[in-house]
């Protein structure tokens, strides 16, 4: 079970602090304890989670020392394009909602690469590819920010500071 002030990954909605702990009435109308959560980031949503849902992923936030040597693995790690353009969205979604963040590294990573490739060719990457690259960044930026106590804005120029 997770404490107030916890950062965790709740979902596809990225980090999330949990604010409070309360009881609340589910639909058949037993108190059940619920998580109280805020994105940590740019949005003033409130959710409610019941503590026991087995149907959201949610874990903690990754420890700084695991961001860094996840950041220091970046380089060595192989990436594979899928061509067929059906079975790469699916995977790829697979990997964007699994929530473990070495799945979004290497997924940013696999399509960065293959958008430079076509850059250098004169063609572009298909939007849904450029979407999951976007959504995969957001992930990503947003638990190493909130694990190494910066912002997600500067995430990207750290990645590239500290593999340098």
């Amino acid at each position: 079970m997770f404490k107030v002030n916890d950062y965790v990954i709740y979902s596809t909605m990225g980090v999330c602090k949990i604010v409070d702990i309360r009881k609340e009435k589910d639909i058949n109308q037993n108190e059940v304890d619920h998580y109280v959560l805020c994105p940590a980031y740019g949005n003033n949503l409130t959710i409610k989670s019941p503590v026991n849902n087995d149907k959201v992923f949610m874990r903690k936030i990754m420890k700084r020392e695991d961001v860094l040597s996840l950041i220091k693995s970046l380089p060595e790690q192989e990436t594979h394009w899928i061509s067929d353009d059906r079975k790469r969205n699916q995977v790829f979604k697979a990997a964007l909602k699994n929530g473990r963040c070495e799945d979004w590294a290497k997924l940013v990573k696999t399509i960065y690469e293959e958008k430079q490739e076509k850059i250098a060719n004169g063609k572009r990457l298909m939007k849904v590819d450029e979407e999951i690259m976007k959504a995969a960044e957001k992930n990503l930026y947003e638990e190493f920010a909130a694990a190494l106590n910066i912002e997600p804005e500067e995430v990207e120029s750290f990645i590239m500071q500290y593999v340098s």
